[in-house]
C-alpha cells in the first residue's frame, strides 16, 4: 500500500507544480502582506478541519443546503452576543452538524487504516478548497461507486445526497487500485439501515426545522429574537 501511495503523491506534486507554474506567471512572487496571507491560508486549512465541507470547492457555501445551513449558522453566530441563550443554541447546532460530518469521516478513516494506510489514511482524507473536479482522473468511475456506497452502505444517511467531497477522495483510491476493497469493507462494516435505525436519536440532522428556524432568524434580522421553545430548538435529536 505504501509503494501505492506514494506513487499518488508523486503525480499530485507534478500537477500541483505545474499549476503553481501557471500561477506564477499571473501572480507577484511575494504578497503585498506576507504575513497576512499566511494567516488568511491558516484559518482556511483550520476553517475547512473544522467544518469539512460538503462542496469544498464552494467558496461561497451555497451550492448545497447543508453547507448552507452550516454557514448561516456560522455568519449568525458570529452577529450574536456571546455568552447569550441564543449563542449558545447556535453553538449546540453548529457542533451537532460538525459532529455528523465527523463521524461519517471517521467510518471512512477506519476502513483505510483496514485496508493497510495506517499513515496515510489522513491524507487520504484530506480535501483542500482548491480542489477540483476538472483535475480528476476518475470521475464517472468515482460517482458510480459514491452512488453505490450511498445505497448499499450506511456511510451516508439515505436521505441526503452524500457530500462530493467524498467524490474526490474515491478518485484517488481508483488511481491506487483499492477503490473495490474499499467498497467490500464498506458493505461489510457498515451495511444499510433500515428507516426505523436512521430514526434513533442521535443519527441524523433535521435540515428543514433548521432551514426554517434560520429564515425566521434573518427575517427578524437578530438571532436574539428567535422564537423560545425550550429544548425543541435543537436541530439533532442528541442530549
Amino acid at each position: 500500500m505504501g509503494s501505492a501511495f506514494m506513487k499518488y503523491c508523486c503525480c499530485c506534486c507534478c500537477s500541483t507544480a505545474d499549476d503553481d507554474d501557471e500561477d506564477d506567471e499571473k501572480q507577484p512572487l511575494l504578497p503585498q502582506d506576507p504575513l497576512e496571507y499566511f494567516n488568511r491560508e491558516v484559518q482556511k486549512r483550520r476553517d475547512e478541519e473544522t467544518n469539512l465541507w460538503s462542496e469544498p470547492g464552494d467558496p461561497s457555501h451555497s451550492e448545497r443546503q447543508d453547507d448552507r445551513v452550516l454557514y448561516g449558522l456560522l455568519q449568525a453566530r458570529t452577529k450574536t452576543s456571546m455568552g447569550s441563550k441564543g449563542y449558545r443554541r447556535l453553538s449546540v447546532d453548529i457542533e451537532a452538524m460538525r459532529d455528523t460530518r465527523r463521524e461519517v469521516r471517521d467510518k471512512w478513516r477506519q476502513i483505510l487504516e483496514n485496508l493497510g494506510f495506517m499513515a496515510e489514511a489522513d491524507s487520504l482524507l484530506n480535501v483542500s478548497a482548491g480542489a477540483s473536479h476538472d483535475r480528476m482522473r476518475n470521475a464517472p468511475a468515482a460517482r458510480d461507486l459514491l452512488h453505490t456506497l450511498h445505497t448499499d452502505t450506511s456511510l451516508f444517511s439515505s436521505r441526503e445526497t452524500p457530500p462530493e467531497r467524498y467524490l474526490l477522495i474515491l478518485d484517488r483510491l481508483l488511481y491506487l487500485d483499492v477503490a473495490d476493497d474499499f467498497l467490500a469493507k464498506a458493505k461489510r462494516f457498515y451495511p444499510p439501515m433500515d428507516d426505523s435505525e436512521e430514526d434513533e436519536p442521535g443519527l441524523a440532522i433535521n435540515l428543514p426545522l433548521l432551514l426554517a428556524r434560520m429564515e425566521a432568524r434573518n427575517g427578524k434580522g437578530n438571532a436574539e429574537t428567535e422564537d423560545e421553545n425550550g429544548g425543541d430548538g435543537n436541530l439533532s435529536d442528541r442530549s
